[in-house]
């Protein structure tokens, strides 16, 4: 089971690990042992995460998401299955969590009629400072 946090977790049989070659460093290691994890996850499918969360995790990892729905996590940065698994699996919790934040509306607001006279200002104030860098041409009479 993979604690997302005090009220999602997720269950073992949601959960689908393939173990690939990886590329990288391990020496010869790399061409012998399967090393990297593919780790692929039903989304709409599991019962263990809410509606609005999936949603939310649909459009957070939309990239790594499958037509089919299934989010796939490939972690290949270590040179132990063991490592690369825990690594998935982490990566998988944290997006999770990411997903299961509820974020809070923008509220538009006006700039102040004081933040407005500042920038115009300050844009005076350029505006003359790159006037006096103009070249005058001299008169020849």
């Amino acid at each position: 089971m993979i604690r997302v946090n005090e009220n999602i977790s997720i269950e073992e049989q949601e959960i689908e690990e393939d173990f690939v070659l990886a590329s990288g460093p391990g020496g010869q290691n790399v061409n012998k042992v399967a090393t990297a994890v593919q780790l692929r996850f039903q989304v709409m499918d599991s019962p263990s995460i809410p509606e609005p969360v999936k949603h939310r995790l649909l459009k957070l990892a939309h990239n790594r998401i499958t037509k089919e729905g299934v989010l796939i996590i490939t972690a290949r940065s270590h040179r132990t299955q063991e490592q690369n698994r825990r690594e998935a699996r982490e990566r998988l919790a944290s997006l999770v969590a990411k997903a299961a934040v509820v974020e809070k509306p923008r509220v538009r607001t006006k700039p102040s009629r004081a933040a407005k006279e500042r920038r115009l200002e300050n844009k005076q104030k350029r505006a003359n400072l790159k006037k006096l860098r103009k070249h005058i041409p001299k008169n020849e009479h």
